[in-house]
Order: C-alpha cells, then sequence, then structure tokens
C-alpha cells in the first residue's frame, strides 16, 4: 500500500530539515513551531508533555494512531515538531483516518 498525503508531507519536511524529533529537542525551541505530532502509543507523561508544548507554542496537535516511528523513519520516537508553515498546512490540509487533531479533553 502508497504512502498517505499526510506520510508524503512529512517525508518533504525531513528532508527540508524542517521536522525536529524527540520531546528533548522540541523542548530547546522557543518559536516557529507550526505543528506537533504525537504517536498514539506514547506514554501519558509523552501526551502530557505534547499538551504542554501545545499550550507554550501555540500550535496544533496532531495524534497519529499507528505506526508514526516509520513515517519519521526513526524507531520509537515519539513525538515531532513541523517547523514549516505550508508544510504543516499541507498536513493539517490532508488529514486521513491514521491522523486526528487533538481539541483537548483525553486521549
Amino acid at each position: 500500500m502508497g504512502r498517505s498525503k499526510v506520510e508524503t508531507f512529512i517525508g518533504f519536511c525531513i528532508k527540508a530539515g524542517k521536522l525536529t524529533l524527540g520531546a528533548g529537542a522540541i523542548n530547546t525551541l522557543k518559536n516557529g513551531v507550526f505543528l506537533l505530532i504525537v504517536s498514539g502509543d506514547a506514554s501519558e507523561n509523552t501526551k502530557k508533555l505534547a499538551v504542554k508544548f501545545k499550550n507554550r507554542l501555540l500550535c496544533p496537535l496532531l495524534i497519529c494512531k499507528s505506526g508514526f516511528d516509520t513515517v519519521v523513519n526513526k524507531p520509537d520516537c515519539k513525538m515531532a515538531a513541523v517547523r514549516d508553515k505550508q508544510l504543516a498546512k499541507a498536513i493539517l490540509d490532508n488529514l486521513d483516518n491514521n491522523y486526528e487533531l487533538y481539541a483537548g479533553g483525553s486521549y
């Protein structure tokens, strides 16, 4: 099966150097983040941290229901930040069944 449009745009982010992987690296960013993506199988602490980053960076949070570490091509990666406005918009405009926009509340 081929890649979804969202996965293709995430691949473009990787090639352009506009994707920051991991909570530690995202924590160092002060601004310029347009979208956060967290794996659906991340721990509760990681999900809470993602919500904290979302509130601090004032950007949307996307939940990947499955296969996130293969999408970003990094084993055990649970969180990523998109630092390109156009690619973040393209990802949000092409959401499929594997991705859900977090709107608050519980996972």
